[in-house]
C-alpha cells in the first residue's frame, strides 16, 4: 500500500471514529527520532499509532513482544515495521537498537512504549530514554487522551541527561492526557530518578 493509499484509509478511519488527529508537532519523513506512546492503555493504541503514522506518511520502527510475531501474523507485523522483543530476556536490546540506529543510512525512527504494559504500573522503562541520549536523537511525545478524544504527536525536545529536569518536562505534557483507560495510566517516572532521591 502507498503513502496516499494509507493516508487516505486513515483518514477515512478517523472520520468514522469519534476521535480527532491533532498533531501539534511537524515530525518530516526522513527524520531519526524517539517517539513515546503513551499513556498506553489498551491495545487501541497500536491502531492509533498507524493512523498518526499513515495520516503523516511517516515510517516508523516499533517495539512488540515476540508472541505478536509467531505464525502467519509475523511477516505481517514486520511489515509494518515491528521489532519483536522477547521480554524474558531484554538483555542487550538498547545497544542492539543503538547500533541499528548508528549504522544505517535511512531514518531511524523508533516508537517505545515505555509502560511496557498495558496494566498500571509503577515506572516506565528507561530504554527509550538511554537510546535517545546514545544516539543524540530527539524525542517526540506521541499520546492518546480519552478526555478530549484526542490523539496525535506533541512535543519534540532533546534531552540533556539530566534525567528529572527531562522527565519533569514529560510529567508537565502528560499530566492531562488520560489513556483509553484511565485507571491503568502509569505515571511518568523513572526507577534512575529514585536511585538519585536515595543519594
Amino acid at each position: 500500500m502507498n503513502g496516499g493509499i494509507r493516508r487516505a484509509v486513515a483518514r477515512f478511519g478517523t472520520r468514522l471514529s469519534p476521535w480527532n488527529h491533532v498533531s501539534t508537532v511537524q515530525v518530516q519523513p526522513g527524520e531519526s527520532r524517539i517517539l513515546i506512546g503513551a499513556p498506553h492503555t489498551s491495545n487501541w493504541d497500536f491502531i492509533i499509532m498507524l493512523a498518526i503514522a499513515w495520516d503523516m506518511k511517516l515510517t516508523f520502527r516499533w517495539l512488540g513482544k515476540d508472541s505478536l510475531f509467531r505464525g502467519v501474523m509475523g511477516p505481517v507485523m514486520r511489515g509494518l515495521g515491528g521489532i519483536p522483543v522477547d521480554r524474558k530476556r531484554p538483555y542487550g536490546l538498547v545497544e542492539n537498537l543503538v547500533d541499528q540506529a548508528h549504522n544505517t543510512d535511512d531514518a531511524f525512527a523508533l516508537v517505545v512504549t515505555p509502560e511496557g504494559t498495558r496494566g498500571k504500573g509503577t515506572h516506565w522503562k528507561s530504554g527509550f530514554y538511554r537510546i535517545a541520549l546514545q544516539t543524540g536523537f530527539p524525542i517526540t511525545l506521541g499520546y492518546v487522551d480519552r478526555t478530549t478524544r484526542t490523539f496525535g504527536l506533541g512535543m519534540t525536545f532533546i534531552p540533556t541527561g539530566d534525567v528529572r529536569q527531562d522527565m519533569d518536562t514529560i510529567r508537565e505534557f502528560y499530566r492531562d492526557k488520560a489513556g483509553f483507560h484511565p485507571q491503568s495510566r502509569t505515571e511518568p517516572r523513572l526507577r534512575e530518578e529514585d536511585r538519585e532521591d536515595r543519594d
